[in-house]
């Protein structure tokens, strides 16, 4: 693979960009499924109440992926400005476009990543 020419970084610097803010939409709409599950035995039985806590846990740790997610990207936008993007932090070889299409927060080559 070549160096990055400036429309491929333009390319993936747009897709990091809108992969942040479809993140960002995602937290605004899961916000609801987070709140504290209020203990009502009178409205919501016992079981619709282990359900609510269920969905609640289900979108705290969707929650917690995308904030890991969102943390890959940020960092993935902080090597394109350092000059060091598409490169494997293990080997220091280039990461296939392909690869970085399919996750532009990747930090590891095929190779490496296999272990």
């Amino acid at each position: 693979m070549k160096e990055l020419n400036a429309d491929q970084q333009t390319h993936f610097r747009t897709l990091i960009t809108q992969r942040l803010a479809a993140l960002d939409a995602e937290d605004t709409l899961g916000e609801a499924g987070q709140a504290t599950v209020e203990l009502d035995q009178q409205a919501v039985g016992r079981l619709s109440r282990q359900d609510a806590l269920q969905n609640q846990a289900m979108a705290k740790a969707t929650h917690t992926r995308r904030q890991m997610e969102r943390q890959k990207l940020k960092a993935a936008l902080a090597r394109m400005d350092e000059g060091e993007f598409g490169y494997c932090e293990d080997c220091g070889d280039k990461i296939a476009a392909g690869r970085l299409e399919l996750d532009p927060g990747v930090t590891r080559c095929v190779d490496c990543a296999k272990g």
